[in-house]
């Protein structure tokens, strides 16, 4: 069936005049006659008639016109699902109070006419997201692929920001009254990470910081979420974990939970937003462009040796190996 003349037929019904459904739709009077001319043909039935002051609906076209109505609505809606730009850009974060979601809704309550919609695909292997992205189901992912080179050629990958770390510490913590930290400093204590999946980015990461450092990433038991971390670090004396510095925990104020910087160097876990290469949609620019009023990393910085830089060449972002 022509939606088109399914179109023309709705307007003509609403209106009551041809012309008036021609103008509206910018086309002829003759071209929505035939359209409408051509429908009837094919349903085998009238849906007008023609009167002094226009058309009347006949009783099929009574019939007709609210499945008439819900054709032309489903077909609109399948449009706006597929066409970037004229729906929500939805991007995939890792959760909902990490620094990828506070740097969204910092942007966003800058912009707040950017129809936005954050997600968390709640998947380890950044290869799924991959996938996301490719099949269209998500515009853009926060992820990491640690080998650019295994990136299908449909998607980019692209340095977003960089998430300073910070040691989580509670209040009877060997560490806890220090206002900065050196990684030397940390060497011989406990840092819990607990549920770091295999394959997943944060598992090569933790894995190449505690190399470089001779530190102890302690990725024991199961991640029972935030709330059971921070019960455990208030009441503990030798267990801490790392956060990033734009990651957002509440905890309750009795818990005096400590968050000490870590400098010299200060210790980076890098971002990247994966998206397609054809056709990304057109919210992300402005998006990407906020990543770079973002504060730098100090110049004493060490960041795993997959991490992404970004490199600005005329007014694109590409992504290069460090």
């Amino acid at each position: 069936m022509d939606t088109k003349a399914v179109r023309s037929f709705v307007r003509a019904a609403e209106l009551g005049q041809l012309q008036h459904a021609a103008d509206e739709l910018g086309v002829t009077q003759q071209a929505v006659s035939k359209r409408i001319a051509t429908l009837e043909r094919e349903l085998d039935v009238r849906l007008f008639t023609r009167t002094a002051r226009g058309v009347e609906l006949t009783l099929d076209g009574q019939a007709f016109l609210p499945h008439a109505r819900n054709i032309i609505t489903g077909v609109d809606r399948a449009i706006t699902a597929i066409r970037p730009g004229s729906r929500a850009l939805r991007i995939d974060v890792l959760g909902l109070r990490s620094a990828q979601a506070v740097v969204l809704h910092d942007y966003w309550r800058s912009h707040p006419e950017t129809d936005l919609d954050v997600v968390t695909l709640r998947v380890n292997d950044p290869r799924v997201a991959v996938t996301a992205v490719q099949a269209g189901d998500i515009d853009a992912s926060f992820r990491s692929v640690t080998d650019p080179a295994t990136l299908p050629r449909d998607v980019q990958m692209i340095h977003a920001f960089d998430s300073p770390l910070e040691l989580l510490v509670g209040p009877r913590h060997p560490l806890a009254s220090a206002r900065t930290l050196t990684p030397s400093q940390l060497r011989r204590h406990r840092i819990w990470v607990p549920g770091i999946a295999p394959r997943s980015e944060w598992a090569e990461f933790y894995d190449q910081l505690a190399t470089d450092f001779d530190l102890r990433i302690d990725a024991a038991g199961p991640n029972f979420g935030n709330e059971v971390l921070l019960d455990i670090l208030a009441d503990s004396a030798d267990v801490a974990t790392l956060v990033g510095s734009r990651d957002r925990y509440i905890w309750p104020t009795n818990y005096d939970l400590r968050r000490i910087p870590i400098v010299n160097p200060t210790l980076a876990y890098p971002l990247s937003l994966i998206f397609p290469r054809a056709n990304p949609h057109p919210g992300l620019r402005a998006i990407i462009n906020h990543f770079g009023s973002l504060a730098p990393l100090p110049e004493t910085a060490w960041r795993p040796s997959w991490a992404t830089t970004p490199r600005r060449s005329d007014g694109n972002i590409e992504h290069t190996q460090r």
